[in-house]
């Protein structure tokens, strides 16, 4: 069964870093594919990152030198590390489990979800 739960939202001022948290169980972790997407109000989900179930990452061109992916394989959990954020990062981000492919992330490949954190950043 796929489980995914987020945490580490919360408001920064732009510059500021957060550092959000998926928890998963094995399951899921050695299974599928899981992405970081973001939902911005009047907005659609826009994908941000991935973890291929082999580990390996990748990034959205938008935050590709400012977001990295961390593991815990222990822990069955990734974190995203936002640094150098802007007022264009405000979303409401969903840690979700799926497949990968191709960029840009398509959220119809993902299809189990996470409750979301959100994350404001103030200008």
């Amino acid at each position: 069964q796929v489980q995914l739960m987020e945490s580490g939202g919360g408001s920064v001022q732009a510059g500021g870093s957060l550092r959000l948290s998926c928890a998963t169980n094995r399951y899921t972790w050695s299974r599928y594919c899981i992405g970081w997407f973001r939902q911005a109000p009047g907005k659609g989900r826009e994908g941000v990152a991935t973890r291929h179930s082999t580990g390996s990452t990748s990034y959205a061109d938008s935050v590709k030198g400012r977001f990295t992916i961390s593991q815990d394989n222990a822990e069955n959990t990734l974190y995203l590390q936002m640094n150098s954020l802007k007022p264009e990062d405000t979303a409401m981000y969903y840690c979700a489990a799926g497949y990968c492919g191709y960029w840009p992330l398509s959220d119809a490949r993902f299809s189990d979800w996470g409750q979301g954190t959100q994350v404001t950043v103030s200008s």
